[in-house]
């Protein structure tokens, strides 16, 4: 398979679908609107439009491969690929006109992801990589911030719509990082978020209760341009333990202070 002809072509399908959700927003209709779960966990048609949109044409790109999306296409793989796809992530925020979201894909061979895309949709710029490849905004390369403590970094962070039983410990290291860095800025977005880690504007993301299709592209971008992401106990478990810790150079300052409160 050619890798960069996928993603060429992947990214030529976001850029399409970004193209109908910006037109959606011109004249968004607010009655289409569903809720999952709690008041702030929203789905639209957009989302599911979106969706299928992606879904048939790369089920076209790259026949037999399977999905795992958010707004529920579940499809086991023929092949050893498996796409993981949320088509708009931060539609809470594309709901208020808040211009941060994203279509975020990443693509599995096996266990093992070979490419990510993030696609900024208010800016049409696209964070891309795929395997052996450094990972770009739009025809950019991009890297990981080059800040190496935490007093001088910018996090960010995601609240989630479901909490456990770790939501007053999570408040805590929410405050430390508070008062040991620049700040922590909550967008909306973790495929954005992510995409601003590998592209230097944060120093790191962490977040918990997340779902594989919103870290499935970010993550890999981090990693293509040179950051560390793991888990809170600093293993591999990322992509389906619902906690992430991502990151350049301050990945083991961040983590040790996770670490050392989340399994206290």
């Amino acid at each position: 398979m050619n890798l960069a002809r996928l993603e060429k072509d992947t990214i030529d399908l976001c850029t399409e679908v970004s193209e109908f959700m910006r037109k959606e927003l011109e004249g968004f209709d607010l009655s289409r609107i569903e809720q999952k779960g709690s008041s702030s966990n929203l789905v639209s048609y957009v989302d599911k439009e979106s969706e299928k949109r992606l879904v048939n044409r790369l089920s076209e790109l790259l026949p037999g491969s399977g999905f795992l999306a958010e707004e529920g296409t579940d499809v086991k793989a023929a092949n050893e690929y498996t796409w993981i796809i949320d088509p708009l992530d931060g539609t809470t925020n594309y709901l208020h006109g808040l211009p941060i979201f994203a279509i975020s894909i990443g693509l599995q061979q096996k266990d093992k992801t070979v490419l990510g895309i993030v696609y900024d949709v208010s800016h049409r710029d696209c964070y891309h990589a795929i395997e052996g490849s450094p990972a770009y905004c739009n025809e950019k390369e991009i890297r990981i911030s080059s800040v190496s403590t935490l007093e001088e970094s910018l996090l960010a962070t995601g609240f989630p719509y479901y909490h456990t039983d770790k939501k007053e410990t999570y408040l805590e290291i929410i405050k430390l990082f508070l008062e040991k860095t620049h700040g922590i800025r909550r967008l909306g977005s973790a495929a954005m978020d992510l995409a601003y880690v590998a592209s230097g504007k944060l120093e790191g993301f962490f977040e918990y209760n997340l779902k594989p299709w919103d870290v499935a592209g970010g993550a890999f971008l981090v990693q293509q341009a040179g950051g560390t992401v793991t888990d809170f106990s600093g293993g591999n478990n990322f992509l389906h333990g619902g906690e992430l810790c991502a990151a350049g150079k301050i990945h083991p300052q961040m983590l040790a202070e996770i670490h050392k409160r989340w399994f206290a």
